[in-house]
């Protein structure tokens, strides 16, 4: 899957990142801790997430995070989208919540890997 598959499925809008939607995305995690993503998340993956805050921005960087999906039509401010640019990320926001988000993109065939 793509991150430009992730979007169509999400019905997301693109923040920034535009000129990276043909990444591939492996896997997905969707929390709201970053501890748990720490923890869980796999290289290559999507992150879901209604936290706005840059600590979000690092986590991905750390992971190699290909995208992050804020969700419940969360909008992260310029601050965070910057360093996302710099950075390289794609970023997006979708108004689905972060339940809905993980089953729609699970139910595409993402999975979220083993633990």
């Amino acid at each position: 899957m793509t991150a430009k598959d992730v979007r169509d499925i999400l019905g997301a809008r693109v923040l920034t990142g535009e000129e990276y939607l043909n990444r591939e995305v492996k896997s997905a995690c969707g929390s709201d801790m970053m501890s748990d993503v720490l923890a869980f998340s796999k290289d290559h993956s999507v992150l879901l997430t209604g936290l706005c805050n840059p600590q979000v921005i690092r986590t991905a960087e750390m992971l190699d995070i290909v995208c992050l999906v804020f969700v419940r039509g969360k909008k992260p401010d310029a601050t965070i989208l910057e360093m996302a640019r710099d950075r390289g990320l794609i970023v997006m926001e979708t108004g689905h919540r972060m339940f809905s988000s993980c089953g729609m993109l699970y139910q595409a065939g993402l999975g979220g890997g083993a633990i």
